[in-house]
């Protein structure tokens, strides 16, 4: 019947041994986090600490560490939650299978957010910013930040809940110049939800009132990061998912309430009232550094009785947001590729910090009269994508033409490598956007928010086969001269280190000449790493690497390179340079002294001490 709470779902979790107590006292400084990201990597149970040093408040982790768990935990209501989405985004399906979605009108009607009178069990108690659960995730965070927050805002043009949004976005409690228990941080780009509230609150010269939710039925956290179709709000889907309508009321000062929350902190962002906001270690795998950011006054923190604090841990791939992905690919499945015409499917690919790499396949039908092999109906398929909601964060976009293998697979990453490269023609089929905007949490480009984005399209039958072990007569120039074969027809290499733009194209320009001698027979793609050994190792670190590091129109060489009609291509094998530039941002790197520290709690007879770690 879905959960009425936050602790509903605890107990839930716990009575069929989903959940393990931790009832020793843990720091919320790095321990939390490093206790979170060990039992997430052994596939472990959610995590309830209920001592936490420094705060009266328990708190809850790795809710959604599984997939299995997620759905285990919305078991009644996943599948027309599903069919709600279907018909959102493609209404005539109703009319093809009516005795499908019949219910599906129901369930939305019946998850209308439901306004409560001036009473609820978040009226228990106030409390302050510092008395909350200080946790910090990785040793050079700027301070505690709230990882898995619901904030919520209003159109001030047309306020009520109908169109307000619920977003996921990091806020910053301690740290750097914000006033003790009066002001927080808050991270969001322009281009969501808020951000849009936010510019039209700053046109009219009026702060924008902000309620963050913290905790409450498991549906909330969710509805806050779902990419839903236009025209379905997250209170609807946060009713429809949790089998209860999203409750809520005004407080006195105008603020929305979660009722059902186990913690909701009120405030106000004025016009250009900004502060320095992180460092903050994110899913990227790298910190995000200190930039300005909205300032939110703190008002009201209010709390429920025997409130549990939720909260998360982000870093390189996979963590706890990895599986949150999943489950949102459960539950929308085809959602975006119903949106684009023609576009078959698209996948953010995870291991690569998500927002770097997407695959995409496509439908090539624009002269169904002849076989034309090359790509061209995918090209603008692939603008439609560059422009998509949260697919425009991408730099690199890899697009196949379906028709060429119905069985290609966009979760795959060495198949479809393969498929790509075993097509593409590398002087013609790479398309390039240069001084355009990207990530705010990726570093690769020119400054914040700066960099460039290229497609990689094909079409059409196979043209070559691939390397699927280096060439024994592979001899290459220095200082590049150190050599892995990371997938079929892709080497990675190690030599010096970068120094600067300036030097290294000069250094390349000459190393790509005497490259033109070398034997690159099977050999597409070359890139330069600062640990070829790494990089090669595993798929995973190899698209890290590769596509976080690198920028693309200043980081992509090739042999036998050209520029001809504004078109640049190459005649050999393409070179990336993904070793790390003086202006990247730190990598995540885990303290070593916490986590021999946290061993007590793994170790025969401890909380933890049953799990394969």
């Amino acid at each position: 019947m879905g959960y009425p709470s936050l602790a509903a779902c605890v107990a839930d979790l716990e009575q069929h041994g989903r959940l393990v107590r931790i009832t020793e006292e843990v720091d919320p400084y790095l321990e939390m986090a490093a206790i979170q990201m060990r039992v997430y990597d052994a596939g472990g149970p959610a995590l309830f600490f209920e001592n936490i040093k420094g705060s009266e408040f328990p708190a809850v982790a790795n809710l959604f560490g599984t997939l299995e768990r997620s759905k285990f935990m919305f078991r009644d209501s996943l599948d027309h939650v599903k069919r709600l989405v279907d018909v959102k985004m493609d209404p005539t399906a109703v009319l093809k299978n009516p005795m499908k979605y019949l219910g599906s009108s129901a369930v939305a009607m019946g998850a209308l957010p439901w306004k409560k009178k001036f009473n609820a069990p978040i009226l228990y108690g106030k409390t302050q910013i510092s008395k909350l659960p200080q946790i910090v995730n990785w040793p050079m965070d700027g301070g505690a930040f709230v990882t898995m927050p619901q904030v919520y805002t209003e159109d001030i043009n047309q306020p009520g809940i109908m169109k307000s949004n619920l977003g996921m976005y990091r806020i910053q409690l301690s740290g750097n110049d914000y006033i003790k228990d009066q002001e927080i941080g808050l991270h969001y780009q322009l281009h969501r939800g808020i951000g849009v509230h936010q510019q039209k609150a700053n046109a009219l010269g009026k702060p924008l009132k902000v309620s963050i939710f913290v905790g409450g039925p498991p549906s909330h956290p969710l509805s806050a990061v779902m990419p839903l179709p236009e025209g379905l709000s997250e209170m609807i889907f946060a009713g429809a998912l949790g089998n209860r309508r999203f409750r809520y009321f005004y407080d006195k000062e105008g603020f929305c309430i979660s009722a059902d929350a186990d913690f909701v902190i009120t405030g106000t962002v004025y016009p250009n009232e900004n502060k320095p906001e992180g460092p903050f270690g994110d899913h990227i795998g790298y910190y995000s550094l200190t930039h300005p950011f909205p300032l939110m006054r703190v008002h009201n923190v209010y709390h429920k009785k025997d409130a549990i604090w939720s909260f998360t841990v982000v870093g390189r791939p996979p963590q706890e947001d990895t599986s949150f992905g999943h489950l949102i690919h459960e539950i929308t499945g085809s959602a975006i590729p119903k949106e684009i015409n023609g576009l078959k499917a698209v996948h953010a690919v995870d291991p690569a910090g998500v927002h770097p790499l997407l695959f995409a396949i496509g439908r090539e039908s624009y002269t169904p009269y002849q076989q034309v092999d090359r790509p061209q109906e995918i090209l603008t398929i692939a603008n439609q994508v560059l422009g998509k909601n949260q697919l425009s964060l991408a730099k690199y976009l890899f697009i196949a033409a379906g028709e060429d293998n119905p069985q290609l697979d966009i979760h795959n990453i060495a198949g479809f490598f393969t498929h790509m490269f075993e097509r593409i023609d590398l002087s013609r089929d790479l398309h390039f956007q240069t001084n355009t905007t990207i990530d705010t949490l990726d570093y690769s480009g020119d400054g914040l928010n700066a960099g460039s984005k290229v497609i990689f399209a094909a079409a059409g039958t196979k043209k070559r086969s691939l390397a699927t072990t280096l060439p024994s007569d592979l001899n290459l120039p220095r200082p590049f001269n150190q050599a892995k074969l990371a997938l079929p027809g892709v080497v990675v290499v190690d030599g010096a280190a970068f120094t600067d733009y300036a030097n290294e194209i000069k250094v390349l320009a000459a190393w790509t000449e005497a490259a033109k001698d070398v034997n690159w027979e099977g050999i597409q793609l070359i890139v330069l790493a600062d640990d070829a050994e790494f990089t090669a190792a595993r798929e995973d670190n190899f698209v890290w690497v590769t596509f976080t590091k690198s920028n693309p129109a200043y980081d992509i060489y090739g042999i036998g390179s050209f520029t001809r009609f504004k078109h640049w291509g190459c005649d050999g094998p393409l070179i990336i340079d993904a070793r790390r530039k003086p202006h990247h941002a730190p990598d995540l790197i885990k303290d070593a002294a916490v986590e021999r520290k946290i061993d007590r709690f793994f170790t025969k007879g401890a909380a933890l001490g049953h799990l394969d770690v």
